[in-house]
């Protein structure tokens, strides 16, 4: 990334690359979560997790939860907290109180699990949010 890239720009770049090697089929809006969505067979889980990891360094468990910035503990407690082999990645503060998440949410089948990439509490009209389901080809 050139120097000087702000976090937005960064993140921005980094999700570019997470479309290019999604190893799944595509995006969704998800209107109750606020946020982009690919479910997935299992048999992508490696190659997920590979393609999400530089956009979503830093992850939370069920167990690390509660050192999670607030306005994501706040988010994911909206949604019933985060269960045993759920996932919350974060890329980190992207200026004020602006959080971009990773959601890894395995299905209850065994066989399928979701994706979710969003903003803690933001409009989802709001301009970083256009960029974003325009990098995946999401439309509301």
């Amino acid at each position: 990334m050139a120097t000087g890239a702000t976090p937005h720009e960064q993140l921005y770049a980094a999700l570019r690359r997470v479309k290019a090697t999604w190893p799944a089929r595509g995006w969704s809006w998800d209107s109750r979560m606020t946020c982009i969505t690919s479910s997935f067979s299992t048999e992508f889980e490696t190659g997920a997790r590979a393609a999400i990891a530089e956009a979503f360094p830093v992850e939370f468990t069920s167990s690390t939860i509660t050192k999670a910035p607030p306005v994501l503990r706040e988010f994911i407690d909206r949604y019933g907290g985060l269960r045993s082999g759920q996932y919350l990645f974060t890329s980190g503060a992207l200026g004020g109180n602006l959080v971009a998440f990773g959601l890894w949410w395995p299905w209850g089948d065994g066989g399928t699990i979701s994706m979710r990439l969003g903003f803690a509490d933001i409009d989802p009209g709001r301009e970083t949010y256009a960029k974003v389901r325009e990098i995946f080809g999401v439309q509301l």
